[in-house]
């Protein structure tokens, strides 16, 4: 989005007759490091001169990143669910989706890692840190009353 900012900015100050040297001091001196390089405002101002109304980028050929929808994230969690010790390819054979795809939908959106062949959560729930806590107390009852074994 700060992009199509930048280059609403490159716009009208092209269309204000405004050189691209000065176009980009201002925006250097506005935003920064943060600031578009001196090639890009002055590509920008050559197509605004040009004749160009558009600010968004031009379509781009290749592969989009659509398969980091919610349907296929829910279809990789539900796979989990259903068998925790599932591999990457048990789970690309079920969901027809690449390795990185799985791979950053358990990563970055679950927040699961594999654990002796187990998905877990990162983190863990306050009800389950309750429950390790009860149950290391139950444990360690047993082992000073001395019925451990």
């Amino acid at each position: 989005m700060a992009n199509e900012f930048d280059r609403y900015y490159i716009k009208i100050r092209t269309i204000l007759g405004i050189d691209t040297k000065t176009i980009h001091e201002e925006l250097t001196t506005a935003l920064g490091p943060d600031a578009p390089s001196y090639r890009t405002v002055t590509r920008w101002a050559n197509r605004f001169r040009e004749g160009r109304e558009d600010v968004n980028d031009d379509p781009r050929s290749g592969r989009p990143v659509s398969e980091l929808t919610d349907e296929n994230i829910e279809l990789v969690r539900q796979v989990i669910s259903y068998d925790p010790h599932s591999t990457y390819d048990e789970i690309i054979a079920e969901t027809s989706l690449s390795h990185g795809t799985i791979e950053r939908i358990i990563h970055n959106y679950l927040k699961m890692k594999k654990v002796t062949s187990r998905w877990v959560p990162h983190q863990l729930t306050d009800e389950q840190k309750q429950q390790r806590v009860k149950l290391c107390r139950e444990n360690l009852t047993k082992f000073q009353d001395g019925s451990w074994r």
